[in-house]
C-alpha cells in the first residue's frame, strides 16, 4: 500500500556521493514524496547506500530497481514509470540525484498537476530568462539553442524542451506507448514532451533555476547530444505516419 501519491524517480550510476544527501532532501519535504531509485549497476556502491536507508529509516517510503549495466537514461524511467503506474502513484516526477534539480521545486511542480489542471509540469530553464548557475557558456547556449532548435522542426510550444525534471499525471503514462519510445539519452527527455502533446496533454512550464552538479562526474557527452541533433528530425518525420493514443476525455 502506497505511503504517499506521488513518487519521484532517481537514475543513478555512481552517484555515492549525491545520493544519500537527495534522499534525505526530498524525504524532508511537507508533502511526504516517495522515492524510487533505478541503479544501473553503480561500481561505487550507490545501491548498498539506498537500501541501507531503505532498512534503517525509510522502510515504507524508499524502493530501488537494480538493473544490470548502464543500459541507458530512457529505459531507466520507463521502467520507472511501469513501477510507478503498477502500483496506482497518481503523479510521478522525473530528478537528477546531483542537486541540478532542487528538492523544494517538487511541491510547485506537484501543485501545476493536482491544482492547476495540467497534465505535465516541467521545471523549466528557460521560460523566464536564463536561469542556468555554474554552467560553461558554451554549454548554457548549446542547451538554450537546442530547445529553439526543437521548436523549429517539431513545433513543440516548450522553452526548454530538454529538460529531466517534470511531474506526469498517472494519465499521461497510461496513455503513452512505451514501446514507441525509441531514444534512449539526451533525446528522450524532447520525445517523451513531443509525444504527450501529440496525445493531447496540457503541459505547463515552472520556472526553475537549474545548478550544475558540485560532485560526482556529469553523464553528457558529445553523442548524446548528437543522438538529439538528428532524433528531432527523425521524430518530426516518423509523426506524419503516426496516429498518437489521444488523452481520454473526463
Amino acid at each position: 500500500m502506497n505511503t504517499s501519491d506521488s513518487i519521484v524517480i532517481i537514475p543513478t550510476y555512481n552517484e555515492k556521493e549525491n545520493i544519500e544527501n537527495i534522499i534525505r532532501a526530498v524525504m524532508g519535504l511537507e508533502h511526504g514524496f516517495n522515492i524510487l531509485v533505478i541503479d544501473d549497476g553503480s561500481p561505487d556502491g550507490t545501491a548498498g547506500i539506498v537500501k541501507g536507508l531503505m532498512q534503517d529509516e525509510f522502510r515504507d517510503r524508499l524502493f530501488i530497481v537494480e538493473r544490470s549495466g548502464k543500459l541507458g537514461l530512457g529505459t531507466a524511467y520507463i521502467a520507472g514509470f511501469k513501477w510507478a503506474v503498477e502500483r496506482g502513484y497518481d503523479y510521478v516526477f522525473e530528478m537528477d540525484a546531483d542537486f541540478s534539480h532542487a528538492p523544494q521545486d517538487l511541491p510547485r511542480l506537484l501543485e501545476a498537476c493536482s491544482a492547476e489542471g495540467y497534465d505535465v509540469a516541467i521545471g523549466s530553464r528557460y521560460v523566464s530568462g536564463v536561469n542556468v548557475v555554474n554552467w560553461p557558456m558554451g554549454r548554457v547556449l548549446m542547451s538554450y539553442f537546442a530547445s529553439k532548435y526543437v521548436h523549429m522542426v517539431t513545433g513543440l510550444p516548450i522553452h526548454d524542451a530538454t529538460a529531466g525534471f517534470k511531474c506526469y499525471r498517472r494519465q499521461v503514462l497510461e496513455t503513452i506507448e512505451f514501446d514507441k519510445i525509441h531514444f534512449k539519452g539526451y533525446a528522450f527527455q524532447i520525445e517523451m514532451k513531443f509525444t504527450a502533446y501529440k496525445c493531447g496533454f496540457k503541459i505547463k512550464e515552472v520556472p526553475v533555476v537549474f545548478v550544475n552538479r558540485e560532485l560526482g562526474t556529469s553523464k553528457m557527452s558529445g553523442g548524446i547530444f548528437s543522438e538529439a541533433l538528428f532524433g528531432v528530425i527523425r521524430l518530426k518525420i516518423s509523426s506524419w505516419f503516426r496516429r498518437y493514443p489521444q488523452k481520454p476525455q473526463a
